[in-house]
């Protein structure tokens, strides 16, 4: 898919492909972009008005060469996850590993992920302890999250109770607020898989972007087409956006995640969509979903509707839904997420 397709009226942009990855490597091997600079040692930003990011301890001295792989953990747009140990301390982190054989666009993209894993140290949001540029792969190390992906959960219990979405709620909108007010950062791609849980029962940002344009760049239509429909109406249809898309897609996540399916369903009960865009173009003209009032609590349901609001403006930020009457019903004391995730099987 390259430049523009347009179908039933609905215009989708994709980036189209420039200048290749081998330009911005420098003759020691390096990649430079701008003021990042990255290698096998590790990254470093160079700017002067960037105020360097102070990393863990025990994490500040890792190195590609003392991991090892455990398993393959995920796979996607431009690369795999893998589970790796860390050969003398025994902590176990998440592996991200980028082939760069991409384009202009995508370089950016990835760019601004290093920027962001780089600066954003916040509980809510996947920690990034290292990255590193070496044979043509960037290699990223990422905290690891035991519990998997809010996608995971669904598979295992179909259907996630009210009680334990408004914590799981309660944790993305602290770390929207963050990611919004303090970073000034549009995730973008929020949806199930890009949420990711651990034991300790917290629910934490991962994927800040990249991975709908990897997909894109790299042809993987199947990521690329479920990354389009939880995009909120304003993007689809290729107006400007804000903060508030976050909210949409947060929306459309958690009505999922209470359905057990996704929240659009085409207009014949036993039929699939005709086509892709006759799902993006009911996203953008029909009226938003509902949780259904004889299915769901009266907060759960005004909480939805305040997250998928079709005009930008009528959504409520991620501060003002913190103090939603939903989040406020339900103590996380009582409901740990740790309640809904499989017992932990001990590595080999």
């Amino acid at each position: 898919m390259r430049g523009k397709d347009v179908k039933r009226g609905l215009r989708v942009t994709v980036p189209k492909q420039e200048t290749t990855i081998s330009d911005f490597l420098t003759a020691s091997g390096t990649f430079q972009d701008g003021d990042i600079l990255l290698n096998k040692e590790g990254l470093r930003v160079v700017s002067q008005e960037t105020t360097p990011t102070v990393q863990p301890a025990a994490e500040s001295q890792l190195s590609l060469a003392d991991l090892e792989t455990v398993k393959v953990i995920g796979k996607g747009s431009g690369g795999v996850v893998q589970l790796v140990r860390h050969k003398f301390s025994n902590n176990m982190y998440a592996l991200k590993v980028i082939q760069m054989n991409i384009h202009e666009t995508v370089r950016k993209q990835i760019v601004q992920e290093l920027k962001i894993n780089q600066s954003a140290q916040f509980p809510y949001v996947v920690v990034c302890y290292h990255s590193f540029y070496n044979n043509g792969v960037i290699s990223i190390v990422l905290e690891y999250m035991d519990g998997g992906s809010l996608a995971d959960i669904i598979k295992e219990v179909k259907q996630i109770p009210e009680p334990y979405l408004a914590i799981i709620s309660n944790h993305v909108l602290k770390g929207f607020d963050y990611l919004h007010q303090v970073r000034h950062i549009i995730h973008r791609d929020i949806k199930p898989s890009n949420l990711l849980v651990n034991h300790k029962g917290e629910v934490k940002i991962s994927d800040f972007g990249v991975s709908a344009v990897l997909a894109n760049s790299m042809g993987q239509r199947e990521t690329f087409v479920g990354t389009y429909t939880y995009m909120s109406p304003e993007r689809i249809s290729g107006s400007k956006y804000g903060y508030d898309s976050d909210i949409w897609s947060l929306g459309l996540t958690l009505l999922e995640c209470a359905l057990g399916r996704f929240p659009y369903q085409p207009p014949g009960e036993d039929e699939g969509w005709l086509n892709f865009y006759e799902l993006l173009e009911t996203i953008v003209e029909r009226p938003p979903p509902v949780a259904p009032a004889d299915k769901f609590s009266p907060e759960f349901c005004s909480f939805i509707s305040a997250c998928v609001q079709k005009e930008p403006r009528d959504r409520l930020s991620a501060a003002e839904l913190l103090n939603h009457p939903f989040l406020q019903k339900y103590s996380e004391q009582e409901y740990g997420l740790e309640a809904l995730l499989p017992p932990l099987v001990p590595l080999a």
